[in-house]
């Protein structure tokens, strides 16, 4: 059996991987650059711009997302992804050689097909959405407490059957990857069916919390995070699987955030019937 490579090694073979066949990449006007570097541990991370001397040009992603399509408004499986709409692009190369070579990733994808299978949630949404959540780090923590491959909070965990035993708290289970993603797509699933049809508030809300997206009057709260985190989560799924029909008219800009972040994601549910113009986010 071979020695398993290194991070350094790893982190030698993803990063040339970020960067090559960018310039047979089609350019138009109408697009936005997408940086991004591959740490140690060989956790991805993203940005619309280039945040420090670590980050390289990952890809030239549309500046914009069709937000209007059945894909973009369900979430739910429609196939392989085979039947791609004309006129729609396909992933950009660099982000499938990312996928393609990514130990975290290909370490996990057998659970998401589980999980894909089990919830009818397109895989390629579980994919984007880790990507979004924690670059695929089993051990990643945000700030706020969130854990893991989906970044769940002990609480929401709770809710879908992780327990707490002398052995192992929730946040030490949380960290197993199997746990993690049987807890956070359940929990996915049911936002998505909590917002038949509106994908983009079920995303909204495994960011900022159900009663979050309750209290904006059933819309993106207004939190600069949540809107950066729809946006970075649907133009990801919208490149790994485009979808099966073009949108009506509009389109969202797109801005790229990565890691784990401060995100007060997945709090207990809310019910507030009246919308507020400028909402703070929850606090965990």
């Amino acid at each position: 059996m071979r020695a398993p490579r290194s991070p350094a090694r790893w982190r030698a073979l993803l990063l040339p991987m970020l960067v090559m066949m960018l310039a047979g990449l089609h350019v138009t006007p109408a697009r936005a650059d997408i940086w991004g570097y591959v740490d140690a541990g060989g956790v991805a991370h993203f940005s619309a711009i280039r945040l420090d001397e670590r980050y390289e040009l990952f890809f030239r992603g549309a500046e914009s997302f069709s937000a209007g399509n059945d894909v973009a408004k369900s979430g739910k499986a429609v196939g392989n992804g085979a039947n791609r709409a004309t006129g729609v692009a396909a992933a950009p190369p660099k982000l499938l050689a990312y996928f393609d070579v990514s130990p975290n990733y290909k370490a996990v994808k057998h659970l998401l097909r589980e999980a894909s299978v089990k919830h009818g949630i397109d895989y390629e949404l579980l994919q984007a959405l880790i990507a979004t959540e924690s670059g695929f780090d089993t051990q990643a923590v945000s700030p706020k407490g969130a854990v893991g491959l989906m970044q769940l909070i002990p609480p929401t965990a709770e809710r879908y059957g992780v327990r707490a035993d002398k052995n192992s708290p929730i946040q030490k289970k949380l960290t197993d990857p199997k746990t993690n993603i049987r807890a956070g797509s359940s929990y996915l699933s049911d936002l998505i069916a909590m917002f038949p049809g509106q994908l983009e508030l079920a995303v909204a809300a495994y960011n900022a919390g159900e009663g979050a997206v309750q209290r904006a009057g059933n819309k993106i709260p207004n939190y600069p995070e949540t809107k950066n985190y729809v946006k970075t989560v649907m133009q990801l799924y919208n490149h790994l699987k485009p979808p099966s029909m073009m949108a009506s008219p509009g389109r969202v800009r797109m801005e790229m955030m990565g890691g784990a972040t401060g995100r007060s994601n997945m709090v207990p549910p809310t019910v507030v019937s009246t919308a507020t113009p400028e909402v703070q986010p929850e606090q965990n």
